[in-house]
């Protein structure tokens, strides 16, 4: 097993991008980062005459998460060191390679089983654009994409049930086996769902709402993104009303969320598209007098509020 005591990151990074095109994992030791916490990435530290490089296990987490692997348990080795192990993911275990287009959402696809609402990353920002909309004083919210219901969901659990009761959600998506799911988790009556186009939004004769929300859902390439968020503003959206727009900036495969949005023609992360509309939407929104946050990091929440 490789050991590495004051070799620079670089090393590390080279060596395992080395071995990892030959092997499903890879271990190797290092210093315990428990035994020094509070110190930065690269400062040394000296045990019984030895030079230490410090990283925490944030540093090894994110280390591996760049070369596609999960981190395992680590292990103790000595007094001072721990084996760090990381296993490849399987890349194919992916609904983004799925060729499905009415169903590549549906129950029995791969997307089924994520739960973003159990990602800390995820839960923690959307909580936040939820509070800053200030949510369960809405009367209507409208969800694009809702799926199977996971972003109502998490509105029913932090708005206490006498508003929450009082507030009318409407859902929306393509995929008919997820609204069918969605319709048996919200018997309570003030949920509506219906399975349908998006582009076409008018035919439903949905009126105004006091809130959108619409997470991974604009940047299909089945819809005219910067038509679709201009009708949202113009013709559904309350004079109050709030938008919640949620722009992954990860993948999902093997099990993982992984950091870092995928643009065609790129090996690697490149986020030119991602960051174009976002800009579009804050210019728009700002032009409109409203006022516009971004916060998250896997997935960026555009959050916007009406000055009045």
């Amino acid at each position: 097993m490789k050991t590495f005591t004051n070799e620079p990151m670089t090393d590390i990074l080279s060596w395992a991008q080395k071995i990892l095109k030959e092997s499903d994992t890879i271990s190797f030791e290092v210093l315990n980062p428990d035994i020094s916490r509070g110190h930065y990435a690269g400062e040394t530290i000296t045990l019984d005459r030895i030079s230490y490089l410090y990283h925490s296990y944030k540093a090894w987490s994110d280390l591996g998460e760049l070369l596609f692997c999960r981190m395992l348990t680590p292990k103790t080795v000595s007094e001072h060191t721990v084996q760090i192990t990381y296993e490849k993911l399987d890349l194919s275990d992916s609904f983004h390679s799925s060729e499905a287009k009415e169903e590549k959402y549906g129950t029995a696809s791969r997307f089924a089983a994520i739960r973003k609402n159990e990602e800390p990353a995820f839960l923690s920002a959307y909580l936040r654009a939820l509070r800053s909309v200030k949510v369960g004083e809405k009367k209507r919210i409208l969800n694009l994409g809702i799926n199977t219901g996971d972003e109502f969901d998490l509105i029913r659990t932090i708005v206490p049930h006498e508003k929450y009761s009082k507030i009318e959600l409407v859902g929306i998506d393509y995929s008919e086996s997820v609204i069918t799911v969605a319709r048996e988790r919200f018997h309570e009556g003030n949920a509506i769902f219906h399975v349908h186009d998006i582009n076409d939004l008018a035919s439903l004769n949905l009126g105004r709402f006091d809130l959108i929300i619409t997470i991974g859902t604009l940047q299909s390439s089945t819809l005219e993104f910067k038509s679709l968020f201009a009708s949202l503003v113009q013709e559904y959206l309350s004079k109050e009303g709030a938008i919640i727009l949620g722009f992954p900036n990860c993948r999902w495969m093997g099990g993982e969320m992984i950091y870092g949005a995928k643009a065609p023609n790129y090996p690697y992360s490149e986020m030119s598209i991602l960051v174009k509309d976002i800009y579009y939407c804050k210019k728009y929104l700002q032009q409109k007098k409203f006022r516009v946050t971004l916060t998250g990091k896997d997935y960026l929440f555009l959050t916007a509020t009406k000055i009045f």
